[in-house]
């Protein structure tokens, strides 16, 4: 355990920090496993919309540094190519 007036700080920050970052990753899990529900019924419309809501989540965390932009970039690559795919199989 820290023992400086500083480090004790520091681990209250890292904490405060863990929470916010805790949060935000649930947040974005649970709208790209939302998206791949809705692909997986083939509501192409409804998937459409959760792909912007999981974009933006995406770019959000990416933009508060909770994980790495190209992380981000790649995952929704991912997801757009994804929906791409299930909708020219449903044509």
């Amino acid at each position: 355990m820290a023992n400086h007036k500083s480090a004790l700080k520091r681990v209250r920050q890292i904490k405060i920090r863990q929470l916010r970052n805790r949060s935000v990753k649930t947040r974005i899990k649970n709208v790209v496993k939302d998206f791949a529900e809705k692909v997986a019924k083939e509501a192409m419309d409804e998937a459409s919309t959760a792909l912007k809501a999981a974009q933006s989540m995406l770019q959000k965390g990416a933009s508060k540094g909770v994980i790495h932009r190209n992380k981000a970039s790649r995952k929704v690559s991912r997801l757009a190519k994804q929906l791409n795919k299930a909708a020219k199989a449903a044509s």
